[in-house]
């Protein structure tokens, strides 16, 4: 793709579709390879285009968002999903990150927050806006009727939860590294150990588990 980042875009609505192809065509480094307008198309779409980030909808007719991203991790664990959603949809954004979603998006965001978002994904990164993540957690402490699952005897120590919460405000390898006086390879390692004693395999999942644990909390992101 000629060192582009090659974007398929998953939402039934023709109308965003062709709305962000024309917002992603004003940058130099992103190619919009596949329109879909359902789950099962984005899955076929991405696997024999094998773009570099899906952006997807989660609300579609026939198979959802959801699916789609769950399927796709097994299908194409390589293409990085980041959800486009919409304020009603707090709880499936929750569900979609823990799914494999690299990150998610408010379908009314800054052009500047989109371009960052994609870019991040692409290079294996998440970029988790504090203030959108707030509004996650927030309902996801509603649906649980303010009460956390518990931990299942999962602990992490006071490191990995600094790494933790460093990556939930979206701040890179690099940054964390620096601001906790660390390399970047031990902040990696941290990274690993989290992803496994969660049993997950990215920043944003290990974020949506750790507030589903209570591990996490609101205002531990300030």
């Amino acid at each position: 793709m000629s060192g582009k980042i090659a974007v398929l875009i998953a939402d039934d609505h023709a109308i965003v579709r062709d709305g962000l192809c024309l917002i992603l065509e004003t940058e130099d480094d992103f190619e919009v390879v596949g329109q879909a307008s359902d789950g099962a198309e984005a899955v076929r779409l991405a696997v024999d285009l094998q773009p570099d980030v899906v952006l997807m909808d989660l609300r579609m007719p026939g198979m959802d968002g959801l699916s789609a991203i769950q399927q796709l991790k097994t299908e194409a664990p390589g293409i990085a999903v980041v959800i486009l959603t919409t304020y009603n949809e707090d709880d499936l954004m929750l569900r979609g990150l823990k799914a494999g979603a690299r990150g998610y998006l408010l379908k009314d965001t800054a052009r500047a927050v989109l371009f960052d978002t994609i870019r991040a994904a692409a290079q294996g990164r998440t970029l988790l806006s504090p203030e959108v993540l707030a509004r996650v957690l927030a309902a996801q402490d509603d649906s649980a009727g303010g009460t956390p699952e518990p931990e299942n005897g999962i602990t992490l120590t006071d490191r990995e939860m600094e790494v933790l919460q460093a990556a939930a405000r979206g701040d890179r390898s690099k940054e964390i590294a620096r601001d906790l006086g660390i390399t970047e390879r031990t902040v990696k390692a941290h990274l690993t150990s989290i992803y496994n004693k969660l049993g997950v395999d990215s920043r944003a999942s290990a974020v949506a588990a750790a507030v589903q644990r209570g591990l996490l909390m609101l205002d531990e992101l300030d």
